[in-house]
């Protein structure tokens, strides 16, 4: 089986975050990381505000923000350095990246055998459901095959 560069970055890619799926980790607690370690440790706002370098009002902003979800991967890290700690972060896929092309590329031979499919029965040329599902396959093989970047193109819209 002839092997191409992307299969094997999407396999490297797929393992990597195999590990990450499996780590079965904790969420992040509703009011963030910075502050439930901060409370842990034991550490006041004014101690973290010092190894910061910042105020202590400042440190209530990061505390919210990581909360809200606005904060920033570099602020984030700064304070989990402060607190001795490692910043590790990840996009950890619902499912394996290749299940994920997989089904994009069924979905797309699916939308596009729709309208031939509603186009032949227009025309008293319907062929069978088993028919129909095994074109529908061998289109979706076929575009894993090309250049995925057709799988993830969005249809051009109409003009209004």
């Amino acid at each position: 089986m002839k092997c191409n560069f992307s299969e094997l970055k999407l396999r490297q890619v797929d393992a990597n975050l195999n590990r990450w799926c499996s780590a079965d980790l904790p969420p992040r607690p509703p009011i963030g990381w910075i502050k439930a370690i901060r409370e842990g440790l034991g550490m006041a706002k004014t101690d973290l505000a010092d190894r910061l370098g910042v105020t202590t009002s400042t440190v209530t902003r990061l505390e919210t923000s990581e909360a809200d979800d606005t904060i920033s991967l570099a602020t984030l890290r700064r304070a989990a350095e402060a607190m001795g700690c490692e910043l590790q972060y990840a996009l950890v896929p619902k499912q394996s990246l290749a299940d994920t092309l997989e089904n994009r590329a069924l979905a797309l031979a699916r939308q596009q055998m729709a309208s031939i499919s509603h186009t032949m029965a227009l025309e008293a040329q319907a062929t069978s459901r088993e028919a129909l599902e095994s074109q529908t396959r061998a289109l979706a093989e076929n575009l894993l095959k090309g250049s995925w970047h057709v799988l993830w193109k969005q249809p051009e819209r109409e003009a209004k």
